[in-house]
């Protein structure tokens, strides 16, 4: 993955994704281009080394401001909520890079945005933003021009009306959705496997085993193998990753455990799950963002798959 800078940005955005309106004198982007901007953003690397996790409100920073739009990273803790707003004259897209989000519109069926799908919208577009997922969720956004107003509404019936104080309602919309989140949690649906393993990567930004073996050597991921003792013994090992068996890999990471692993200080720790084949550490990655580790992600195809593409590998140390 490519690492962004703002030179970076400005070149590739303008160059190879979308054209340009300078022809024009239009200084603005399309709603479709600010899609492709979110997505190409999210895909990109150096960026979500600055994203944090707050209980108490959403976290967001503008990390990229130029003349015709600007890019924002907003994290959403479970039960956090925009409450109902627009953007003023500025267009918009976001893309959901971990997680899962809700839009509500008045009048509108409700609109469950997955991982890896991006939203776009124009000028006096309003809507709310919801995490009403048991997890985490990360998502980019861009607007054009770039965003100087927010107009914040009340819901009365199916009409938005302007409403004042919106700071002090949006921290009321947060407690709110906090305080239903123990109703959602005890409701029981049934599930097959296969739906439970595409909501789970559904969630997660999935490394290939290049890109596993390239985090954890310039970013000082965690590479960790939740395989037990005889399949280690059997398939081999990789040099340097921490093995934490699956039966008590959140104890081993959740910051706030008496067992916890002393490399298990905070909740922004990369940590990149390894299985044989890549099933059961998708499952385990989406276990510790519900742990509220919201970087934790797996490798596609696992360690059969990063045998197969050649990276280092240690022998089976049980098999003589």
């Amino acid at each position: 993955m490519q690492l962004v800078t703002e030179e970076v940005l400005a070149r590739d955005v303008s160059n190879t994704l979308i054209a340009t309106n300078s022809q024009s004198g239009v200084v603005s982007r399309t709603p479709e281009e600010l899609a492709n901007i979110v997505s190409w953003f999210a895909s990109s690397d150096g960026w979500l080394n600055r994203v944090r996790l707050r209980k108490e409100h959403r976290w967001y920073e503008r990390l990229h401001h130029g003349a015709d739009y600007d890019i924002w990273a907003i994290s959403w803790m479970p039960g956090q909520s925009t409450g109902f707003h627009d953007h003023g004259e500025s267009s918009g897209a976001f893309f959901v890079a971990t997680g899962v989000l809700e839009e509500h519109r008045p009048g509108e069926q409700t609109l469950v945005i997955p991982a890896g799908k991006p939203r776009s919208f124009g000028p006096d577009y309003a809507h709310d933003v919801r995490n009403e997922s048991l997890g985490p969720a990360v998502s980019i956004h861009a607007y054009s021009p770039p965003l100087s107003e927010m107009n914040e509404y009340e819901l009365d019936g199916s009409e938005l009306v302007p409403r004042e104080h919106a700071s002090e309602r949006a921290d009321t919309l947060d407690r709110e959705w906090g305080a239903q989140r123990p109703a959602f949690a005890n409701r029981i649906v049934a599930s097959t496997i296969e739906q439970v393993l595409s909501a789970a990567r559904g969630r997660l930004r999935r490394l290939s085993p290049e890109d596993a073996h390239e985090a954890v050597a310039k970013t000082g991921a965690i590479l960790v193998d939740i395989r037990p003792e005889a399949q280690r013994a059997i398939e081999g090992t990789i040099p340097g990753a921490l093995i934490v068996e699956r039966n008590v890999l959140e104890w081993r990471f959740d910051p706030a455990s008496s067992a916890r692993l002393p490399v298990a200080t905070d909740h922004d720790l990369q940590v990149i799950v390894f299985c044989s084949e890549g099933y059961t550490s998708s499952l385990a990655a989406a276990s510790l963002q519900d742990l509220g580790l919201w970087c934790a992600t797996d490798v596609v195809g696992g360690f059969q798959a990063w045998h197969a593409t050649g990276l280092p590998i240690g022998p089976p140390n049980g098999i003589r």
